[in-house]
C-alpha cells in the first residue's frame, strides 16, 4: 500500500491521495482517475441518518470495502477510512484501465477503452465487484493498492460538485486526475479532459 495513504484520516483528505494509486481486484483494474468524499456529517452521505445494515461497513473499522447497490442496478464500491463510527468513506468512480483488459473488456462487452471503468457502476462490473466485496479489508486479496512508479511526478488535480445528488450539492468533494480522458463526466474547467470526452 502506499506510504501517504492514512485510512485513518477524513474522506475529504483521502479522497485527492487516492488519485494515482493502481486499484486492483484479483490483478485487474487500473490507475484511480476520480473520487468522492463523503462522512457522517455531510447530508448526501448513507451514512447522515445513522447506521443501518445496508451502510454498516461506513462506520468501520477503516480500510474496508463499502460496497452497495445504486437504483436496484449498479454496485458501487467505496473505500472505508476515518476513525470508527464516523461513517465515511470514499467513492471510486473512475479508473485508467492498466491491469487485466483483457478480462475487462469481456465482463464490460465494450471496445472502447475509456468506457471500461468510467463510472462507478461500469468499473465495479469491470473489476467483478459485486454486494459479496462489502466489508472485505482493502490491504489483503483481492484487493491490492500500489503507489505510483518511483519517481513519477504526482498528478495535477481537478475538483468540483460530487455527481447525481440531491443534498449539498455544492460541495467540492469530486477529485479526478487534471486532463484524464477516463472520468465519467469532465470537470468543469478541465478543458483537455472535456474536449477527450466529447470525442467519445
Amino acid at each position: 500500500m502506499p506510504a501517504e495513504l492514512d485510512f485513518s484520516a477524513p474522506a475529504h483528505v483521502l479522497a485527492p491521495l487516492l488519485i494515482g494509486v493502481t486499484l486492483l481486484v484479483d490483478g485487474v483494474g487500473g490507475r484511480i482517475v476520480e473520487t468522492e468524499a463523503y462522512d457522517g456529517t455531510d447530508p448526501a452521505s448513507h451514512s447522515f441518518r445513522g447506521r443501518t445494515p445496508r451502510n454498516a461497513a461506513m462506520f468501520g473499522p477503516a480500510a474496508r470495502a463499502y460496497v452497495y447497490r445504486s437504483y436496484g442496478v449498479h454496485w458501487c464500491l467505496n473505500l472505508v477510512c476515518g476513525q470508527m463510527g464516523d461513517g465515511a468513506a470514499v467513492l471510486i468512480r473512475a479508473l485508467a484501465p492498466t491491469h487485466g483488459l483483457e478480462q475487462m473488456h469481456a465482463r464490460r462487452s465494450v471496445q472502447d477503452e475509456r468506457l471500461l471503468c468510467a463510472g462507478p457502476g461500469r468499473l465495479t462490473q469491470a473489476l467483478a465487484i459485486d454486494g459479496s466485496f462489502d466489508h472485505l479489508p482493502l490491504l489483503e486479496p483481492p484487493f491490492e493498492l500500489l503507489a505510483p512508479p518511483g519517481g513519477a511526478p504526482a498528478p495535477a488535480l481537478v475538483t468540483g460538485p460530487r455527481i447525481g445528488i440531491t443534498r449539498a450539492v455544492d460541495v467540492p468533494w469530486r477529485f479526478g486526475e487534471a486532463g484524464s480522458r477516463y472520468v465519467s463526466r469532465p470537470f468543469p474547467g478541465d478543458a483537455a479532459a472535456g474536449a477527450a470526452l466529447r470525442r467519445r
